[in-house]
């Protein structure tokens, strides 16, 4: 298991051919080995291991397909300021074990501001989202407001970080 790393620091044990590497996966996760040594300037087996290796150590640390929401019928994007009655562990700790059983939310996370935390959630529609907001989100323990932000045009949206 991968020891924990300072998220403000950078990473000193990739060199710069790990670096095109996972650059290269986070493109295309589906590259077969020859195709992406062939894109890096690899033979087939150095490039097996070194993907091995950024795996082991956690650089990588799983593979995903990204799915189409439009597709899926989940046209509707909400980001949802929670606040809760309080920041005491226990409150912090129910909340986020239970916004993990609401399918609909596909981000969640705790934040400083105005708000305790901000929850992506996707939705058919306004009338499906006002279902997940009074019957789902409104329920979670602790939650005392809610404020919506509906997203009208997405401009970037990448899993793609900076390496």
């Amino acid at each position: 298991m991968p020891s924990a790393v300072d998220p403000g620091s950078r990473a000193t044990d990739v060199d710069r051919l790990d670096r095109r590497l996972v650059r290269e996966l986070q493109r295309d996760g589906r590259l077969t080995n020859v195709d992406l040594a062939r894109r890096v300037g690899l033979s087939p087996s150095p490039c097996l291991r070194r993907v091995k290796s950024l795996e082991d150590r956690g650089y990588i640390s799983r593979y995903a397909a990204l799915l189409d929401p439009l597709r899926l019928g989940r046209s509707l994007r909400v980001v949802v300021m929670v606040s809760l009655t309080d920041q005491r562990q226990e409150t912090l700790r129910a909340f986020e074990e239970a916004v993990l059983g609401v399918d609909d939310v596909i981000a969640c996370s705790l934040i400083a501001g105005d708000a305790d935390y901000l929850v992506t959630v996707v939705a058919a529609n306004l009338d499906a989202y006002h279902a997940i907001f009074t019957e789902r989100l409104g329920e979670l323990p602790g939650v005392v407001s809610m404020r919506s932000l509906v997203t009208m045009k997405t401009v970037k949206d990448t899993h793609e970080l900076p390496v």
